[in-house]
């Protein structure tokens, strides 16, 4: 079978990280984790004091992206690609609760998206990958063989994220993690750069109600179809 793009879009917190880097592993593609790099430039702002009184001093961050160098190395123990910024592995340090709450601010500022995502089309040139975020199939491979927009209840979401939270010691509340999910949900969608949206040949996935296994079996019935066509 051809090699494919395989783009995956949709709402915070419905594991598409996980399913994408599952298929990735199953169907011998590169897995790059979009979330991750915003991620990353949110960790980076937390690092260097970069937010202040509830707001993102854009200007310090603006010109600062020089010097932001993000990488995703593969761990042969995890089989999955961990995060570098700046040379230093920051895995568990981007998946808190507090880059949590200022990643979607982070990633509704256009110089932010324009640099990520030429750094994502340079890393899909060969095709063979599996990318996920909010604007993968809209925005970085439109022209991507298979378009899967992700979904899920806030609170199926939430209870997700606070079960992923509690496995790593992190504390936090349900109240506060469906507040998250919901506030994210609203910038993601109504941003003016790259807003989330579904692309209009895109597989819709409602994931509330099944397991892992009957994800897994699901996509690698669309690529399968995809990479036949």
């Amino acid at each position: 079978m051809k090699k494919i793009v395989i783009a995956i879009d949709g709402v915070s917190s419905t594991g598409k990280s996980t399913m994408a880097k599952d298929l990735a592993k199953e169907i011998g593609y590169t897995y790059i984790d979009t979330g991750a790099m915003y991620r990353a430039v949110t960790l980076y702002c937390i690092q260097h004091n970069l937010f202040k009184d509830g707001r993102i001093d854009e200007e310090k961050l603006q010109a600062s992206m020089g010097d932001i160098h993000i990488s995703l190395r593969f761990n042969p123990e995890t089989g999955r690609p961990d995060t570098y910024l700046n040379g230093v592995k920051v895995e568990k340090e981007i998946r808190g609760m507090e880059v949590a709450k200022w990643v979607s601010p982070v990633a509704t500022l256009g110089f932010v998206r324009r640099a990520l995502v030429a750094m994502q089309q340079e890393m899909g040139k060969e095709k063979g990958i599996i990318m996920d975020g909010r604007d993968i199939g809209t925005v970085v491979f439109p022209d991507a063989e298979l378009k899967i927009y992700v979904t899920a209840s806030p609170e199926v979401r939430a209870q997700r994220r606070l079960d992923e939270l509690k496995a790593k010691g992190e504390a936090a509340s349900f109240e506060e993690v469906l507040d998250n999910v919901k506030t994210r949900d609203h910038i993601d969608s109504t941003r003016k750069e790259s807003p989330l949206r579904q692309a209009d040949d895109a597989v819709v996935l409602d994931n509330s109600d099944m397991t892992i296994a009957e994800q897994k079996a699901w996509l690698l019935v669309q690529y399968n179809k995809a990479a036949a066509e």
